[in-house]
């Protein structure tokens, strides 16, 4: 009996070439755009490295090298000591309202960044509310501006990414490892330090890994909060506006080294887990540990106390936009005046964010989901280098993609600077990583062997993944875009690069308002901001409660 040979399957083939084809014009043309750049005179025509000789010499741009830099190395320091600890109580201990503690984990790192930053301002700048409220009772206060601000900042919204995949770790060690240690006389706190720490140690640099580069890349946060300390993405940004009218090899030089940062601390972060061994052979999620009452109590008032402090700023930003200004000052008055200026000047804006939010989140899923699916289901050299490409972007700051994509298509055979279009693939670029990451982690829950049955039935593999795959994946896909898209709505270090004004967003009419001196119209904003990411972050938790709820 002669077997017919299977034709290759063209699906996987299609969705490999298009999201090659997408990211090799899209991200990494204008990566190589900006290193080109950085290499060649202010003619555009001649090789060269004084661009980079240049930029060494001026002690402003190492200044901000190394405050980008330590200013990173610190926040990632004070994240993983909040973080750790947090984590473990979640994991471990038998705290109350630990589900509610979980889900208020997540807020902080999808609520914009520099609308926490905006907000210890009103409260603890020059003329904060608190600020003022201290000095009138004798107690001496300067202001949160410079390192301690942003630390400060990035410190509360950024634990998250140390906390989430901290809390798997620790759910991941296996108890009997403990066991042995405590059996041979070692005490609690010694295991923890010497046996647990370790195992869980390859988590825990992933997320400090994750923080380190979101320090790097942020744009809106130093804005707010820096002064007059020069920060690597605000000057690259300053320095590609001052020299838009000729060659920006300056500001590609600045784009290149905060490349080279991130990607610094990437192969770092790779080299040392490459030396060590971290597996243990966990069944089953280890015991919480029994503790006393004073214990339990005392980690509830830590977690839910780093809850409190993370939101705080956002939940007195809506309170304060509800007061009357006059200058810089705030009056403890009732008013929507505020709101109303808001929307009497911003409302074309607002309609921008929800319109260009839909269409990348859209765009991003159309292109992650499907990479998901191949680099997931799909075993091959191809595939492996698809998803390095596609998780590229977290290592690249929006200023730098920016940058790139202007100096792509800001003429030539394709010009699209000035439209919707480059801020939608510029979004959609930034968050393909997060659904290719989200699809595969719900692949990894499906059995493959219903598809292979499909397959083997005569179903063709794209007709499989449309029909069986895709609807088995839409909760979590629908949940992603969500999250996708509330986070697009608060980007800041992209949109600068490349609005147009016709494309203003929120981001863009808080940012000029603070630049303007317009407190009343950057707080309503803020308050927008908040509110347009908790809402749907709110609905799609309710409905996956219901959902959860009507399986049982």
């Amino acid at each position: 009996m002669r077997f017919r040979r299977r034709p290759p399957a063209l699906f996987p083939l299609a969705v490999t070439a298009g999201a090659f084809l997408f990211l090799g014009v899209f991200l990494l043309l204008p990566l190589a755009s900006v290193l080109w750049v950085s290499f060649y005179d202010e003619t555009g025509t001649h090789f060269t490295l004084a661009n980079y000789a240049k930029i060494a010499r001026i002690h402003f741009y190492q200044a901000s090298l190394w405050n980008s830099v330590s200013i990173g190395f610190l926040s990632t320091l004070t994240t993983t000591a909040i973080g750790l600890p947090f984590a473990f109580c979640l994991a471990r201990l038998p705290l109350a309202g630990k589900s509610v503690l979980t889900a208020l984990t997540v807020l902080p790192l999808v609520l914009p960044s520099f609308v926490g930053a905006y907000a210890l301002v009103l409260m603890f700048g020059r003329s904060g509310v608190v600020s003022e409220a201290l000095r009138s009772i004798g107690i001496p206060f300067g202001s949160l501006y410079g390192t301690p601000g942003l630390v400060l900042v990035y410190t509360l919204t950024l634990f998250p990414y140390v906390v989430l995949p901290t809390i798997a770790a620790f759910k991941a060690v296996d108890v009997s490892i403990e066991e042995a240690a405590q059996n041979l006389g070692s005490p609690r706190w010694r295991t923890f330090r010497t046996v647990v720490i370790p195992v869980v140690l390859p988590a825990v640099l992933a997320g400090a890994l994750l923080v380190f580069m979101e320090t790097l890349e942020n744009f809106g946060v130093p804005f707010v909060l820096a002064e007059d300390k020069p920060i690597l993405a605000v000057e690259a940004y300053k320095l590609f506006v001052g020299e838009l009218g000729g060659n920006p090899s300056s500001a590609a030089v600045l784009s290149v080294m905060l490349v080279a940062c991130t990607t610094a601390a990437l192969l770092l972060q790779r080299f040392y887990l490459a030396r060590r061994r971290f597996a243990t052979g966990a069944r089953a999620a280890p015991p919480l540990l029994r503790t006393s009452a004073a214990w339990r109590a005392l980690a509830t008032l830590y977690c839910w106390g780093v809850i409190f402090l993370a939101l705080v700023p956002f939940f007195g930003v809506v309170v304060i936009s509800f007061m009357k200004f006059r200058g810089p000052v705030i009056y403890a008055d009732f008013s929507l005046g505020n709101f109303t200026e808001f929307l009497a000047h911003a409302l074309r804006p607002l309609l921008n964010t929800f319109y260009l939010s839909t269409a990348a989140a859209l765009v991003a899923a159309l292109i992650g989901v499907p990479v998901g699916y191949v680099v997931t289901r799909r075993r091959a050299q191809a595939s492996h280098l698809l998803d390095v490409i596609a998780m590229a972007p977290f290592a690249i700051a929006g200023t730098v993609l920016g940058i790139g994509l202007v100096l792509c298509f800001n003429g030539g055979w394709l010009v699209l600077t000035g439209g919707s279009l480059i801020l939608v693939i510029a979004y959609a670029v930034r968050k393909v990583p997060f659904n290719v990451r989200a699809s595969s982690a719900i692949l990894h829950q499906l059995d493959p062997t219903l598809e292979e049955a499909s397959i083997n039935l005569g179903v063709s593999p794209a007709r499989t993944f449309l029909k069986l795959t895709l609807p088995l994946m839409l909760g979590g896909i629908v949940g992603g875009m969500v999250l996708t898209w509330v986070t697009i709505a608060s980007e800041l270090s992209s949109t600068v690069m490349l609005y147009s004004p016709s494309w203003r967003t929120t981001t863009v009419v808080m940012l000029q308002a603070l630049e303007g001196n317009d407190p009343g119209i950057a707080s309503a904003s803020a308050t927008v901001l908040t509110v347009v990411t908790v809402l749907p972050l709110m609905l799609v938790y309710r409905l996956l409660r219901r959902n959860e709820a009507s399986l049982l």
